[in-house]
């Protein structure tokens, strides 16, 4: 996937939210936010896939530990659209993740034991209009 906005030196403490805002392109394929400390170590890779992997409308959340992909956990709700706007929250404790969407929310184990976020990337078919942090 082409690697589209990356931030780093970040320091996001449990409890407090990441906002990435933005619009689905028209012919996407799919895209991903990823969280963690750096490329190679991510809490949470969450990934919705319209159509690649051999994944149609599927969500594919994972975390990465020295760069290695743990088991992938397929979420079966999709509401994303083509062409959308829309806005990713993301929030954290010790034991999980927390993904809130407009229409939905997903959970993912904070499998790391991560005790705060530093690296902040978006890749793939998602245009980033703003991000907040609070």
């Amino acid at each position: 996937m082409e690697k589209g906005l990356v931030v780093t030196q970040l320091d996001v403490e449990p409890g407090e939210c990441i906002k990435v805002k933005g619009k689905i392109q028209s012919d996407a394929k799919g895209f991903a936010v990823n969280v963690g400390k750096d490329s190679s170590t991510l809490m949470l890779h969450f990934n919705p896939r319209f159509d690649c992997h051999g994944d149609v409308n599927t969500i594919v959340c994972n975390s990465k530990e020295d760069g290695v992909w743990g088991e992938e956990d397929r979420k079966a709700d999709f509401p994303f659209q083509h062409g959308d706007k829309t806005e990713i929250c993301i929030s954290f404790d010790e034991a999980e993740a927390t993904v809130k969407l407009p229409e939905a929310e997903f959970k993912f184990p904070n499998r790391l034991g991560m005790e705060k976020i530093e690296y902040l990337a978006v890749e793939g078919d998602f245009k980033v209009k703003a991000i907040k942090f609070s």
